[in-house]
């Protein structure tokens, strides 16, 4: 890790005015799936229900090279889409976001949180492992469509 390169990049507060750049780089990774809730609209209603605890990980020159999408229920908290740049990858920014995440669910008091992570997303999972979280056996995500 480039001590440099890491310190100029800044983890702050995902706001409505990077949701397009967040598009943009999560439609460019491999293994990160945008879904029908992916809008500026829905994304905006996320943040809004969800208020500072999503982060963007931005360079010196203003750059969007990391960013992440987090929530709770009240009871457990929800992180979605992190990803980070192929050219930032290795730097720790990955993991300074999802820390960001987790020390705003903490102030909150939610003591959980979980991930979604697809199954053949061989880099992803091996993150999401290196950085402490379980894989929990025989359990299932099921998902229904709600009609509007």
């Amino acid at each position: 890790m480039d001590p440099a390169r890491d310190a100029a990049t800044a983890i702050r507060s995902f706001v409505a005015g990077d949701i397009a750049s967040a598009l943009n780089l999560w439609s460019g990774i491999a293994g990160l799936a945008i879904g029908e809730a992916d809008t500026e609209e829905g994304i905006t209603r996320f943040l809004e229900r969800n208020p500072g605890f999503s982060a963007i990980a931005v360079t010196a020159s203003g750059a969007v090279v990391g960013a992440v999408l987090c929530g709770h229920n009240g009871r457990a908290g929800f992180l979605y889409h992190l990803a980070v740049a192929t050219t930032h990858r290795g730097q720790g920014v990955g993991t300074r976001l999802a820390e960001f995440c987790l020390a705003k669910l903490a102030q909150t008091g939610i003591r959980r949180c979980n991930i979604f992570v697809y199954t053949d997303n061989e880099p992803g999972n091996r993150f999401w492992l290196r950085n402490g979280w379980k894989d929990p056996p025989d359990w299932k995500v099921m998902q229904r469509p709600v009609e509007i």
